[in-house]
């Protein structure tokens, strides 16, 4: 399936191939759920999205170092390099490390802004030393970088029925709202590396400090009040979906299958998490396989019907990479 999808996005340079294979690999081994969707994605697409979310993953197991390997010192040292050879590879097409290869080979191929990338990996950095956000202000400001951009990198593979301003605020919130759904699914393992993700005036507003996030992953006790923030840390994440499903519509109609996928998955963390009464502290929650199952089914007949229609329209006409045909936004 890969040789596939390198041959049908025209990638035909040996190590830039490799390079792709490396950040579907990343992407496979880090994202299930979003993995399974951007199978979904009209084959020529596939690979630019692993090389977004490919170089995403190679950046964070640099600052999260989950086998603890690492000194602080090694993990920034590594970080400016990272910062270093992705300037170049920007800036002349080329690099040693196959991911950043080739997310600058993506960034050339859909003209994607160099600044989405500044902002995240600025983002990136503060997981060095930033331990909480006081506000949720505060978090606003760390998740444009480390999401809101990732889903603005998308958006010129994706492609748009729409002007791509029109739906920027929508991709922009999309990744917003994955990001939450981590923050919420993720909090005792993000506690154990010294971080909470949950603002803190969230969290105060229900009696909630660090210090009973911390009795609670101890002693596997739970806490009424840690379990209202929880609920009220859900609702916030569920009103940003709601900004996000707009732009769903606005998307090149052979996309959208992929999109709705996630969009539908990673809400379901969210009702995985409810599920289990909010007992994120002490177990993982995930959606079923059944589920998944169901989901893809559900989005390989939307792509199939995609498809059809699409052979049933007139010229193309849009706003992205081999534009689709013109159809009503949904």
């Amino acid at each position: 399936m890969t040789r596939r999808e390198l041959d049908a996005a025209g990638i035909t340079d040996p190590g830039l191939r490799t390079a792709y294979g490396r950040c579907r690999q990343l992407n496979a081994r880090h994202g299930r759920t979003y993995f399974l969707a951007t199978r979904l994605l009209p084959r020529e697409r596939r690979s630019a999205v692993h090389a977004l979310y490919g170089f995403a993953r190679w950046a964070d197991d640099i600052v999260d170092d989950l086998d603890r390997h690492r000194t602080p010192a090694e993990r920034d040292r590594l970080l400016l390099r990272l910062e270093s050879d992705l300037a170049h590879g920007l800036r002349t097409g080329t690099g040693d490390e196959p991911v950043v290869r080739a997310v600058a080979d993506t960034a050339a191929r859909y003209g994607i802004g160099h600044g989405l990338f500044a902002d995240f990996l600025s983002s990136i950095r503060a997981d060095l030393t930033v331990t909480h956000y006081p506000t949720y202000a505060d978090l606003q400001t760390y998740v444009h970088g480390s999401a809101a951009v990732i889903g603005l990198q998308m958006l010129p593979v994706l492609g748009t029925v729409v002007p791509r301003e029109d739906a920027e605020p929508h991709a922009a919130a999309l990744g917003v709202a994955f990001q939450l759904t981590n923050f919420v699914r993720d909090v005792g393992e993000d506690l154990d590396r010294g971080r909470v993700y949950l603002p803190g005036d969230l969290l105060s507003s229900h009696g909630v400090d660090r210090a009973l996030l911390e009795w609670s992953r101890r002693t596997g006790r739970t806490d009424a009040r840690i379990r209202a923030a929880l609920v009220a840390a859900t609702e916030l994440t569920r009103g940003v979906y709601r900004t996000a499903e707009p732009g769903i519509g606005m998307l090149d109609p052979r996309v959208r299958p992929c999109i709705r996928a996630a969009f539908t998955l990673y809400g379901g963390i969210l009702d995985a998490v409810a599920e289990q009464d909010y007992r994120v502290l002490h177990r993982r929650a995930v959606v079923s396989r059944r589920r998944r199952a169901a989901t893809a089914a559900v989005g390989v007949l939307r792509v199939t019907g995609a498809r059809w229609r699409a052979r049933d329209r007139g010229p193309a006409v849009g706003h992205g990479p081999e534009a689709e045909r013109k159809e009503p936004v949904r």
